[in-house]
């Protein structure tokens, strides 16, 4: 195992009724605004509960955070944010209303030119973040117990590399071009930690079977780009990984099934959350790259995070089968019961039964799905050149012909 720091400080409030213990949690002089999505959480009742929790305060409320939280919708909140001299955020909704509480939090006091440079510089820079709970309804990011968040940028001007520079070999004699083009940044950093998080299993009955198998998905690749690497003695690390992936195959699906069975959407809601909130991915080597080419796709051609992910990961597990050789076997045994003298056989079954599980969810896994076909790919590559993802993996090494690979593998 590598040597490893752990630190996470976000407070966990699990399990029905926990809504309305906010109040206890947040300032009662804070001036607080409730950032959320599209409307559902008010359909839902949740935020009669939310508000019911905190009557008799400072409220204030910003909606119409989209999935993929789009830069200019959540620079209209940092403005309200200023003018109302906010002093306290709680999110209200999924992994992309949390993020965009993130953003908002950083982004308010930030002193360096353009707030798109928090995501142009991963994170780096910030000194101040206004404090901010929330109140999760769609188990699948983890964002609610990280430090990390995704932003889009819709109908951006930018300068790319011209498709003739797509290759790394070419790299050198590229051309640019100027193109209106959607970008999905990450950034990370520790003062965007949630101060606490309400996890109410009763929160997410209401949700789509669409957003439940989204959910499942994404939390099922999170634990695989911490996990299916190469091994270093990383024993607990591995076999904590293996179990949120084994509830994963039992509840998630049943919570996909079974929409209001309460044990089973509890246990999926605490996979996401454990999924991504550091503890797995504690001193183990970590891969990354089908969030990386899944990005690109998401603002390339507007597919949901976790359709892309679905369709990236089994590709990235044939195309990387001899690199990650090890780590494939003892997840073909431990997480599908597979084993055999025949390796290359014992990884193809694995493979299959990793898209057999997406596809149960009903998520395709080939880019075709999506009409998206092969003389489309050079786009992806340059994206995925322009925001340096020429050398990642694990081991540094996931070139731009191996991503583009991928790619072909997927469609």
């Amino acid at each position: 195992m590598l040597n490893f720091e752990y630190q996470n400080p976000t407070k966990i409030l699990f399990g029905k009724g926990q809504i309305a213990k906010i109040s206890h949690e947040i300032p009662s002089d804070a001036r607080t605004l409730i950032v959320y999505g599209g409307g559902s959480v008010i359909a839902n009742g949740t935020m009669d509960l939310v508000r019911k929790a905190l009557v008799g305060r400072k409220l204030y409320e910003f909606g119409g955070i989209e999935p993929n939280p789009d830069y200019e919708i959540l620079m209209h909140a940092v403005e309200m944010v200023q003018k109302e001299r906010i002093n306290y955020l709680l999110a209200v909704g999924g992994g992309s209303v949390i993020d965009g509480a993130k953003f908002i939090s950083v982004a308010v006091g930030w002193e360096l030119g353009d707030p798109w440079e928090i995501l142009n510089n991963h994170g780096k820079g910030i000194r101040n973040a206004i404090p901010f709970g929330c109140v999760l309804t769609l188990p699948a990011t983890g964002s609610e117990m990280n430090q990390h968040a995704v932003i889009s940028r819709k109908n951006r001007q930018v300068s790319l590399p011209s498709a003739s520079g797509s290759s790394q070999g070419n790299a050198g004699a590229m051309s640019m071009q100027s193109s209106i083009e959607s970008e999905k940044l990450t950034f990370s950093n520790n003062k965007v930690f949630p101060q606490f998080a309400v996890l109410d299993p009763v929160a997410t009955f209401s949700l789509p079977k669409k957003q439940i198998a989204n959910g499942v998905a994404s939390a099922f690749c999170h634990v695989i780009e911490q996990y299916l690497t190469y091994p270093i003695k990383a024993n607990l690390q591995d076999r904590f990984a293996e179990s949120i992936l084994l509830t994963l195959l039992d509840d998630g699906i049943k919570s996909y099934q079974e929409p209001e069975d309460y044990d089973s959407r509890a246990n999926l809601m605490w996979c996401a959350t454990m999924a991504l909130n550091g503890l797995i991915g504690a001193g183990v080597p970590q891969d990354w790259s089908t969030h990386a080419i899944g990005h690109e796709l998401t603002a390339l051609f507007d597919l949901d995070h976790a359709q892309t992910l679905a369709i990236v990961l089994p590709a990235t597990m044939h195309v990387r089968r001899e690199e990650k050789k090890e780590k494939l076997l003892q997840y073909a045994e431990r997480i599908w019961g597979i084993r055999g003298d025949d390796h290359d056989a014992v990884i193809q079954q694995a493979i299959q039964k990793t898209v057999e599980f997406f596809e149960s969810l009903g998520l395709a896994t080939k880019l075709s799905d999506y009409n998206i076909h092969a003389d489309q790919l050079p786009e992806v590559s340059v994206k995925l050149l322009k925001h340096g993802m020429t050398g990642i993996g694990e081991r540094g090494s996931v070139t731009l012909e191996i991503c583009e690979e991928i790619l072909r593998t997927a469609l």
